[in-house]
């Protein structure tokens, strides 16, 4: 089975898309950064990266419980 995984649009600090993946892995949420560790997101972007973070939250839980 594949891991969840979803992708939130940002910018880097030179204005270039770039994209925030969440991944869930095990009963961990891991949040990887686009190149260069940088990620500039718009209020919008922050708040889909909100909901996405709910979304693996969840399921990282549901892992935990068995």
């Amino acid at each position: 089975m594949t891991e969840p995984r979803w992708c939130v649009g940002c910018h880097d600090p030179f204005g270039r898309d770039r994209a925030l993946t969440v991944l869930v892995e095990d009963d961990l949420v891991l949040l990887v950064p686009p190149p260069g560790a940088s990620a500039v997101l718009s209020a919008q972007q922050t708040r889909s990266l909100g909901a996405v973070l709910d979304q693996a939250a969840g399921r990282a839980d549901e892992v935990r419980a068995g």
